[in-house]
């Protein structure tokens, strides 16, 4: 059903997100999508880059504008091998992608093995206002966009809109990141890369003359990773999060007695959240939480919190390799000197960054980006054709660091040995 007069919102990415469908717009004013109001699109990386402010709720009309407008396209040339049945199931999967991130995402996720595709599947599932507004569609349609999330849709090519190499999730958010990070490698041209994608045999595929921009598009993913996405900044203030939901899990398992507790945390510590007490979890509840924290009675807790608050992030070192040898003396010289190497001390190597680099392949599947010949209507991955894609493709790069509190370090400077200070830059 759509709506009498079409809404919009005004957005510095795409200048306006329009909505036409009912569905959309009562998804839009559920309590769990404007939750994603208080829910960071990047995480941390405000304590990085002061203007990374934006939200999963911006990100995420984002996402659902990208998307219209492929659709939009598909259907204005009356392209076959797309289904116009598919229309709504496409534009709320890839409006609602996001909906079951938690506060500071990915930290909270390591220190609790949750995974945000699981809580998004089970807020469309459970009984939310999400799942009420998609039943009137149909009874089956909540199932219909959590297979698009599970990436189980019968018709891939759904799936590939939302969740790709080339899909509108990463399109929007290189483009929202660079913005409000003030950076300019995340840039390329957008428009153009819409114009020359093609729904072709269940999936989608992009037009040959347009590889040029699919390259820069690549070397713009590639450039944000390294340079905002992994920044070792940003890297220490997620460490700090990870160390506070740590300590907070071990002192609730051990029986401590919190002077400032609320109920969700409850139920996170013992696993058994649903929906509708997930949802209460916003970035707003943590800091006030982490607020009363620096003054409990444990003083490793309230350490930890006071340093998230006041930005007193770890110092980082960059050391050119890392073995377990290496970091095995180094835990042992924390322990000689009176520190903790579970709190005070962090080895970050390349391999716990899940970076997202685009992988070329001879057996082609849905996380391949395919160039269709604009003669003889056949498909190659584009590394066959791109030499710049071709050099990029697969590439492992990535820096050690080793982390720790530079204040607490420099008060055993003296016991730690000539090695270690040199190896800290401590000297």
């Amino acid at each position: 059903m759509l709506l009498r007069e079409e809404k919009v919102f005004k957005d510095p990415i795409h200048n306006y997100v329009h909505v036409q469908d009912r569905t959309i717009w009562d998804l839009i004013n559920t309590r769990e999508f404007q939750r994603l109001r208080r829910i960071r699109q990047l995480g941390t990386s405000y304590l990085t880059f002061h203007g990374a402010e934006h939200s999963r709720f911006s990100h995420s009309l984002g996402v659902y504008e990208i998307t219209r407008r492929i659709i939009s396209q598909f259907e204005r040339h009356h392209l076959e091998e797309w289904a116009v049945e598919d229309r709504l199931v496409a534009l709320c999967a890839a409006l609602l992608h996001d909906v079951g991130h938690g506060p500071f995402s990915h930290s909270i996720e390591d220190a609790f093995q949750v995974h945000h595709e699981d809580w998004t599947c089970r807020i469309l599932l459970e009984d939310t206002h999400i799942r009420a507004v998609l039943e009137q569609v149909s009874p089956d349609f909540p199932e219909q966009v959590a297979s698009v999330i599970q990436k189980t849709h019968p018709h891939p090519i759904v799936v590939n809109l939302v969740s790709g190499p080339l899909d509108a999730d990463r399109m929007d958010y290189l483009l929202r990141d660079a913005y409000y990070t003030g950076v300019h490698y995340g840039t390329f041209d957008l428009d153009r890369i819409l114009r020359v994608l093609r729904p072709y045999q269940g999936r989608v595929v992009v037009k040959e003359s347009g590889m040029h921009a699919v390259e820069h598009y690549l070397m713009s993913r590639y450039q944000m990773y390294w340079q905002v996405y992994f920044h070792p900044v940003t890297r220490s203030s997620e460490l700090l999060l990870r160390f506070i939901f740590q300590r907070a899990k071990e002192l609730y398992e051990s029986g401590y007695r919190f002077r400032y507790f609320l109920p969700p945390l409850e139920a996170l510590f013992e696993n058994r959240m649903d929906a509708l007490s997930y949802i209460q979890l916003d970035e707003a509840f943590v800091q006030t939480m982490f607020m009363q924290w620096m003054n409990e009675e444990d003083s490793r807790l309230a350490e930890l919190c006071q340093r998230f608050m006041e930005r007193r992030l770890y110092k980082y070192v960059e050391v050119d390799y890392l073995d377990e040898e290496r970091m095995e003396y180094l835990r042992r010289q924390w322990i000689n000197a009176g520190l903790d190497p579970s709190y005070d001390l962090w080895f970050d190597v390349p391999t716990d960054m899940p970076y997202d680099v685009y992988r070329a392949g001879d057996k082609p599947t849905l996380q391949h980006i395919m160039l269709l010949s604009d003669y003889q209507q056949e498909l190659v991955e584009l590394s066959k054709k791109s030499d710049i894609v071709r050099s990029i493709s697969g590439l492992h790069r990535g820096k050690h660091y080793i982390y720790f509190p530079m204040d607490k370090v420099k008060q055993v400077m003296p016991v730690l040995s000539k090695e270690t200070c040199h190896l800290l830059k401590l000297t």
